[in-house]
């Protein structure tokens, strides 16, 4: 392709609302370009790129046996209230709308009701299993904080497949197929990754896993032990017991007055103590019933493990009026003592306390000296908390990190949550009716492609991978010469009629433009023409990755590029 018949507008200075790298590169590189707010338009070179992600992941899934489906993206609400995920979460992110025949519609988040409304009426034997069908789709969600470009955005591409099994050994299998592709997949992008334990959230199911790659521009965390390598994202991260240190002696609880300090940093600070010696009480509402949460005063609630204890379909923080209902006082001064018609659960933590700082549960007002068991009980102690780097791995026990990671894969066994919902059934080969049981694999394919580029570039711009690359190499004609331009159409006439894809940059620019575009969009291997290496009989070749440069002769310049882009 000749860049002058070619629609590949470069930018020269970062734009104003990218934030991350690849968000930034690939609108300097002429790769996208916004329309809205976590809406955006492939030009031809960010298409390039986009399907040769999709190639790589319909290989993979193809060498697995999984077959290409396309489902619509229109969905009738129905589907989704059997399932009851219209309510959690086409109500928070969805899309919905009701059209001319007053029907109610959904904009596809994502597919699991649909695969399963599909195959429900088809399945209906043993013999027709296992069975997995994937698509590559636009999906919708309502995102209420588009950032980094594609990374998180509202339209976006979603590679999703679906295992339909009979029990649960033959969805193992097809769970470590899915596996084994996604790893490939990884590798194949040049993705430096780690898979890592994850929890299902708002798609059901006992277990499931992330695929996830290190970077700044990430919004998850993961830890990671230094000792046997677990990993696991900080929502599915177990914390390992409490502290098990010998009690104090136990005090006489006492009522003080902490005029305008509502929260764990303000108490602590005007009793000059620390966070850790406060248990602070958090009201949630779960489902229809209220329930008072005890934390220590410096770690993290995890709404996930939360949700879980509790069974919870829907999980909130009670209001400020809820709270004075529930309490009899006002937010800020919540706590466990005398507080009566509610479950009071705790971290284990909090078990190992003595002597604490809660809520009196009257306004500018605290207790000091409280004591479990003495001065209340606790129903329930259970991990409760977000892990951190003060623990240890939950495995081997040795030190932890954590890590800021962006998610691109993530794969579930779904069990029958909606096989059962959805009544897809299937006859054994004794004749008798059992729920189909379902897994799912999802690869975000905007986020690989932003992930490779936010582990691929340097202060130039993008350092693309040899598969990912939009063309393998570029021709950099520099002399407006009769000979030089004759070279660079012979060689770029040449290597296309070989099958090699060539951006071939013949505009009437200056030497320093191009350059500085080649380096920019990052394709693998430059071919510079130009006046220098004409005097020699020759012409340059520079490896974008490596920066490395070499001079072949003109007179054999195509066989060895031919080489060098098969190797």
């Amino acid at each position: 392709m000749r860049w002058s018949d070619y629609y590949l507008p470069t930018l020269k200075e970062n734009p104003r609302e990218a934030e991350a790298q690849s968000h930034k590169l690939m609108i300097r590189a002429g790769l996208i370009r916004k329309l809205a707010a976590g809406t955006y338009s492939y030009l031809p070179f960010g298409l390039k790129a986009l399907n040769n992600v999709e190639s790589i992941i319909r290989q993979a899934m193809s060498e697995k046996g999984a077959l290409e489906v396309f489902l619509p993206a229109l969905h009738p609400l129905e589907i989704w209230q059997k399932t009851g995920r219209d309510v959690t979460l086409i109500d928070d992110v969805g899309y919905s709308f009701i059209d001319r025949h007053g029907n109610k519609m959904v904009l596809g988040p994502t597919h699991e009701e649909i695969i399963t409304a599909l195959i429900q009426g088809e399945v209906k034997s043993y013999k027709q299993m296992p069975l997995i069908l994937y698509q590559i789709q636009s999906k919708f969600r309502d995102e209420p904080r588009p950032r980094f470009g594609v990374i998180r955005s509202k339209e976006f591409i979603m590679k999703d497949a679906y295992s339909f099994d009979v029990d649960e050994k033959s969805l193992n299998e097809s769970y470590k197929k899915m596996q084994e592709a996604y790893c490939q997949i990884m590798d194949k992008c040049g993705l430096d990754y780690i898979m890592v334990e994850a929890d299902p959230g708002m798609m059901g199911g006992k277990e499931s896993a992330e695929f996830m790659v290190i970077s700044d521009s990430g919004e998850d965390m993961i830890v990671h032990c230094f000792g046997c390598g677990y990993a696991a994202s900080l929502e599915a991260a177990p914390c390992v017991g409490g502290e098990l240190k010998k009690k104090d002696k136990v005090l006489k609880i006492e009522v003080i007055d902490t005029p305008g300090k509502s929260t764990v940093e303000d108490v602590a600070r005007a009793l000059k103590i620390p966070e850790a010696n406060l248990i602070k009480t958090l009201i949630y509402k779960a489902d229809d019933s209220f329930v008072a949460v005890l934390m220590r005063g410096d770690k993290r609630i995890n709404e996930t493990k939360l949700s879980r204890v509790l069974n919870a379909q829907h999980l909130k923080l009670a209001n400020d009026s809820e709270i004075e209902d529930v309490t009899g006082g006002p937010v800020g001064f919540s706590g466990p003592v005398k507080l009566k018609g509610v479950k009071i659960i705790a971290d284990f933590l909090v078990e190992h306390m003595s002597n604490a700082v809660t809520g009196a549960n009257k306004a500018d007002k605290h207790f000091t000296n409280v004591n479990i068991n003495k001065d209340f009980k606790v129903n329930l102690f259970c991990d409760l908390r977000y892990i951190d780097v003060d623990d240890v791995c939950p495995k081997c026990h040795k030190k932890i990190e954590i890590k800021r990671t962006m998610e691109v894969g993530h794969i579930f066994k779904l069990g029958t949550k909606y096989t059962d919902s959805l009544n897809a059934k299937f006859l054994d080969e004794n004749g008798k009716e059992h729920l189909i049981i379902m897994g799912c694999y999802g690869i975000g394919v905007n986020r690989v492609l932003a992930a490779i580029i936010e582990l691929n570039h340097d202060d130039r711009g993008i350092v693309w991978p040899q598969e990912i690359a939009p063309f393998k190499a570029q021709i950099l004609l520099l002399d407006e010469s009769k000979e030089a331009v004759s070279i660079a159409d012979d060689l770029y006439g040449e290597l296309s009629f070989e099958g090699f894809d060539v951006l071939y940059d013949d505009r009437n620019a200056q030497a320093g433009v191009k350059f500085k575009d080649a380096d920019l969009i990052g394709i693998p291997l430059q071919i510079i023409i130009g006046s220098r290496g004409l005097k020699k009989g020759n012409i340059e070749i520079k490896y974008r990755g490596s920066n490395k440069k070499d001079e072949i002769a003109i007179k054999n310049a195509a066989s060895k590029l031919k080489k060098i882009l098969t190797m």
